[in-house]
């Protein structure tokens, strides 16, 4: 895990070059479509609300290799204006014209916040999320594309988001953490002064972005924010909070908080179960996605019990270094003590730009 050093603040033009220069690449694509969790789910979603999108106008924000696009038309879809800022807008266009829908699907090479279209548009389609939902910050466009451009009454795919988090214990931590007590044992130099040493490396104010054990969840989830995309507002994702209050299943070691998301599309009509939404889960209780679980480790792990309550605030807001990267600010008492009060992020990976 790297640590997280303040970086100088970037220039907004300097932020959005490094992120969409960043998906010029093929791995981070194949990385999106081989995740069937996610590709389906958008298929799925789509398909289901063909009602809605044929013979209508479709803007698709961020298109990337233009398969949520192609999805659109082949749901019947008149126009779908498929907007993608980084250079693999080339490729996206390749793909329209091999599946045969060039006819009816128009790749924009641009920033959404500059393109003209031609014509309002029915739905919007958009996979925007990032690590813990917010981070890159691409939900900021989708709701310029909304208000700009998305007639009343339109449709937003997915159209609902959730926010959830539960308390973890991750044992793979305790054991690089009893390591140190070890080494005198087997080599004869006693190391257990690297223990605390070891902890605030480990421990540290890093958002991890990893994959949670289903047997290393302590709690039934709690949710705490959601977002209805037909209404938030961008000042709203300045600040988006909410409180939780998780009872512990048993004896165990809270080492860090787990939060993770869920999008739903809307049912589609058609009776049947067909008004029920499809749910995009990344829950670490359904099948495992490119997103993974945003991991917030407590400064030490704190021991619980049957019915231990875990319970406080948590605060997600852009960071001031970098508008696209996400601080997570967690209030959290276990036991009904003060355990916590601390900020995370996501380090930027940016480099010192002069």
């Amino acid at each position: 895990m790297s640590r997280c050093t303040k970086k100088r603040k970037l220039d907004k033009s300097v932020q959005d070059h490094l992120y969409f220069d960043s998906y010029a690449d093929v791995s981070i694509h194949e990385e999106m479509i081989a995740d069937s969790v996610r590709t389906d789910a958008y298929r799925l979603g789509i398909a289901r609300n063909g009602a809605a999108i044929r013979g209508k106008a479709v803007l698709d924000v961020g298109a990337g290799t233009g398969v949520l696009s192609v999805f659109c038309a082949q749901a019947g879809a008149r126009k779908v204006y498929a907007v993608e800022a980084s250079s693999i807008a080339e490729q996206a266009a390749q793909i329209v014209r091999l599946n045969a829908v060039a006819d009816r699907v128009e790749v924009i090479r641009g920033r959404l916040e500059d393109v003209e279209l031609p014509e309002p548009v029915d739905v919007i389609v958009s996979e925007w999320m990032g690590y813990a939902l917010l981070h890159e910050s691409m939900l900021n466009s989708v709701l310029v594309a909304r208000d700009r451009w998305l007639r009343p009454g339109g449709l937003m795919l997915p159209s609902r988001a959730e926010l959830f988090v539960a308390p973890v214990s991750d044992l793979v931590l305790e054991e690089r953490l009893r390591f140190w007590g070890s080494v005198k044992e087997r080599y004869g130099v006693d190391m257990s002064c690297m223990t605390d040493f070891a902890r605030r490396c480990i421990m540290n104010r890093d958002i991890a972005v990893s994959a949670v054990a289903v047997e290393d969840v302590l709690s039934h989830p709690a949710r705490f924010a959601e977002l209805d995309l037909h209404a938030v507002t961008e000042q709203e994702l300045q600040n988006v909070r909410g409180t939780f209050r998780c009872d512990c299943f048993g004896s165990a070691s809270v080492s860090a908080l787990c939060v993770w998301f869920a999008v739903s599309f809307p049912g589609g009509g058609g009776g049947g179960g067909g008004d029920k939404p499809l749910v995009l889960s990344t829950s670490p209780f359904k099948a495992e996605t490119h997103w993974k679980q945003a991991v917030l480790y407590l400064d030490e792990p704190v021991e619980v019990e049957q019915d231990t309550r875990v319970e406080g605030e948590i605060r997600m807001f852009p960071s001031e270094e970098s508008a696209r990267h996400l601080c997570i600010h967690v209030e959290c008492a276990v036991g009904g003590l003060r355990q916590q009060s601390k900020t995370f992020s996501i380090p930027d990976g940016y480099p010192d730009v002069q």
